[in-house]
């Protein structure tokens, strides 16, 4: 095992990394110095409060627990895909059931085989790198859709004067949107391994593991998010499309 070991000195060593970001945000007059300040004390916040809840719940190792830390993940991840929704109604009701379908037929799929076990150490984790990767690919949606239906509005209503049901006339943005929605994944996926080792496998790989034997666990991961992803997206867009259409089945 690696003797590797972050304590309080080593990140007030750290956080010189943090006032490089804030030197080039000043010299480029970017107004970005509030943001990344807030954002820092933030993380720095979160990341305490959650580390010793996570303490306590793996210690405790309580499934209804663990099922509520669960519904919190849903819920914020659900929260902010919301935000990024720019006023598609009942977003935040797609955007959970698109988090809640992809994470647990992800998660559900990995316990069947075995590769999981219901734990809170494990469970919790691998349920936020899901739902987080579920999170981005429905802003992404969100904003594809948004943006052609706002672009396309004259041929979506041309289609609908010749007699075109609201899916036919949207489904090419549909179609788009759900591309755009597991593109990123897709792209990760052709380069782990040579441009980037990915969370889980550095993070083997530092606290000591055989690296081929760190692979497998990414392998999985790329396995996971590959199908959470297009789950997601094909959910939302799907469950999202009508609410650009009021009652009368006229575009908004």
């Amino acid at each position: 095992m690696n003797n590797l070991a972050v304590n309080n000195l080593s990140l007030v060593f750290a956080f010189s990394l943090v006032v490089v970001s804030l030197g080039i945000v000043y010299k480029e007059k970017l107004g970005l110095e509030k943001d990344i300040i807030y954002s820092v004390i933030r993380a720095i916040i979160q990341l305490v409060i959650v580390g010793y809840i996570l303490k306590y719940v793996f210690n405790i190792n309580n499934i209804i627990l663990t099922l509520v830390m669960m519904f919190i993940v849903f819920f914020n991840a659900s929260y902010s895909a919301y935000k990024k929704s720019a006023g598609i109604p009942h977003s935040f009701q797609i955007s959970f059931i698109a988090i809640f379908c992809s994470t647990s037929v992800t998660l559900g799929l990995l316990l069947l085989a075995g590769t999981l076990k219901f734990i809170p150490s494990q469970i919790i984790p691998i349920t936020g790198m899901i739902a987080s990767n579920s999170m981005v690919a429905i802003g992404l949606c969100y904003r594809n859709l948004n943006s052609n239906f706002r672009d396309q509005r004259q041929q979506i209503l041309e289609k609908l004067a010749l007699g075109a049901d609201l899916k036919q006339a949207s489904y090419p943005i549909i179609r788009e949107s759900i591309k755009t929605g597991m593109s990123p994944t897709i792209d990760s996926a052709k380069t782990v391994g040579i441009v980037s080792l990915p969370g889980m496998m550095s993070g083997l790989i530092f606290a000591g593991v055989d690296p081929v034997f760190a692979i497998k666990y990414q392998i999985m991961v790329t396995f996971m998010l590959l199908s959470a992803t297009s789950i997601s997206s094909i959910t939302v867009c799907y469950l999202s499309y009508k609410q650009f259409f009021n009652d009368k089945k006229q575009l908004r």
